[in-house]
């Protein structure tokens, strides 16, 4: 493990950025470890499964200006706002537009709970909260209480307003309601951009996707003559209504259109009685790449995120190499590019399957493994979603260990890493994450470790790899409970479900040809 993470999380590798010379390396290193493995090319005689993106870069010198209130307001980028847009246009331009603050910008028949009800934001800016108002209130009957639902992810949120006609989607930034500081979102949204060619978004009348901090949201709101405070929280209550800032939005910016492509690496270790039957283990490769405006090191190397998983995705690959006999059911390891995107590796995969998805058992995902120590416990993301659950519970038992939820489900690590793009397809999938009671120290320490690991160093340069900082025992027991989940459903002919009342069950129904009585869409 530690050769396989030292190695992808090299500087060589250039911060395994798609379509560079970073994922050249990258996935050139993955093909040939695979081979050297033993694994057989899953692409037919190809170890990639390649797709095509449009990379949209937008001039960092934008200014966002704010005017009709008390006072002009121009945001500068990076500082102030940062953002781009899914066109394929060559120049962005808003003049003028009128400026809507639509509340958490959420439109959600199951919790009735629409903040475009009624209103027509065709060409306007809507301005809008990150996350959704259970987090805001923890009332456990707005959406799911201080957990965070899809409705409250930023993917989400810009794919409602341009639904809903918008021409400018903005963000307020809130490092605890966004679960990471106002730097992430810097190092994510600097540079390039990536889309799947084929996307709503490019389609859509939005122009200009962005944040802005929670700062700039202040004085827009200063400048409109409103309460800030007063308003987010009346918008996290039923009935509120969307708020006219009588403000005016424009920006104009250069915007370079390329063509080009990137690819997931997929390799298979072959079963014997249930060949056409798979288990995917998943990881994605890819981070940032080189940002330039780090003065010093300016390789995002992504050592944990997730030269971790990734390293752990060839090392299971051997452990099925090296048993007595082979397992059952086949093996696909699967390492997904542009995660850091918005999962386009991962949800290209689940709507252009290698092979079919009703014959695909489970997804087991692994996204930034344990570098802080040996816990009693793994984090099951979403536990109780699945039976998946029930093999992973089984397995940590065995090595009398335990199983916890997510600590932290405000967050919405749920929607956050690869498992949620075969989930929204039906098929039920596992995202084990590291635990929180760890054995010298309790749990209270190991979620501020793991607080202070993500305010540091979350796409950041200094996610590098230290080996004399991290503590491998931890890690290298949740790879022997990763391989061994992946095993047990190996070698069973069942096909583990959805949990009732999980919003993908219906969907698995339907691909199973199961009686299903109701039709969900995501």
């Amino acid at each position: 493990m530690k050769n396989r993470i030292s190695v992808l999380a090299s500087d060589d590798f250039l911060g395994r950025a798609p379509s560079t010379e970073g994922e050249e390396k990258t996935i050139s290193y993955l093909a040939e470890q695979f081979k050297q493995i033993g694994l057989k090319p899953a692409n037919k005689d190809s170890y990639f499964q390649g797709m095509s993106l449009m990379k949209l870069t937008a001039d960092a010198s934008m200014k966002l200006d704010i005017s009709g209130g008390e006072s002009n307001i121009s945001l500068k980028f990076s500082d102030d706002f940062i953002g781009g847009t899914p066109q394929i246009s060559e120049l962005v331009q808003i003049n003028n537009s009128d400026i809507v603050f639509v509340g958490y910008g959420i439109n959600s028949p199951e919790n009735r709970w629409n903040d475009y009800d009624g209103l027509d934001v065709k060409g306007k800016t809507v301005l809008l909260l990150v996350n959704d108002p259970g987090y805001a209130t923890s009332d456990t009957n707005l959406f799911n209480g201080k957990a965070m639902t899809i409705y409250g992810r930023w993917t989400y949120k810009f794919d409602e307003a341009a639904r809903q006609g918008a021409s400018a989607a903005i963000i307020i930034h809130e490092t605890g309601a966004a679960a990471y500081p106002w730097a992430v979102v810097q190092n994510s949204w600097s540079g390039s951009q990536f889309y799947l060619v084929d996307n709503d978004l490019s389609r859509s009348n939005l122009q200009l996707q962005s944040w802005v901090t929670t700062e700039s949201a202040q004085k827009i709101f200063e400048s409109a003559g409103l309460d800030y405070n007063q308003i987010i929280t009346s918008a996290a209550k039923r009935g509120f209504k969307p708020v006219n800032m009588n403000l005016k939005a424009s920006i104009q910016f250069k915007n370079q259109v390329e063509y080009t492509k990137s690819n997931n690496v997929a390799a298979v270790w072959p079963g014997t009685g249930q060949s056409d039957e798979y288990i995917i283990y998943t990881a994605h490769w890819d981070h940032f790449g080189v940002n330039p405006a780090f003065k010093g090191d300016s390789i995002l190397n992504g050592a944990v995120d997730n030269a971790t998983g990734t390293a752990a995705l060839i090392e299971i690959a051997e452990a099925f190499t090296k048993l007595p006999e082979n397992q059952n059911r086949s093996i696909l390891f699967l390492a997904v590019t542009c995660e850091e995107q918005g999962l386009l590796g991962s949800k290209f995969y689940a709507e252009n399957p290698l092979f079919p998805l009703n014959k695909t058992v489970a997804v087991i995902n692994m996204d930034a493994l344990n570098i802080s120590g040996k816990t009693k416990d793994m984090t099951i993301i979403g536990f109780g979603n699945s039976k998946l659950d029930d093999y992973a519970v089984a397995v940590l038992n065995k090595y009398k260990r335990y199983a916890n939820p997510d600590p932290t489900p405000e967050k919405g690590s749920y929607f956050r890493s690869d498992h949620f793009s075969f989930a929204k397809k039906g098929v039920p999938s596992l995202y084990l994450s590291k635990g929180i009671d760890d054995v010298e120290h309790g749990e209270k320490w190991a979620l501020a470790e793991s607080e202070k690991w993500v305010m540091a160093n979350y796409h950041k340069p200094t996610d590098n790899y230290e080996p004399d900082k991290w503590n491998f025992n931890g890690m290298i027991e949740d790879i022997k409970v990763y391989f061994e989940v992946g095993y047990n459903l190996s070698i069973i002919r069942e096909f583990p479900d959805w949990n009732a009342g999980s919003p993908f069950k219906s969907i698995r129904d339907q691909m199973m040809n199961k009686n299903a009585n109701r039709k969900t869409v995501f």
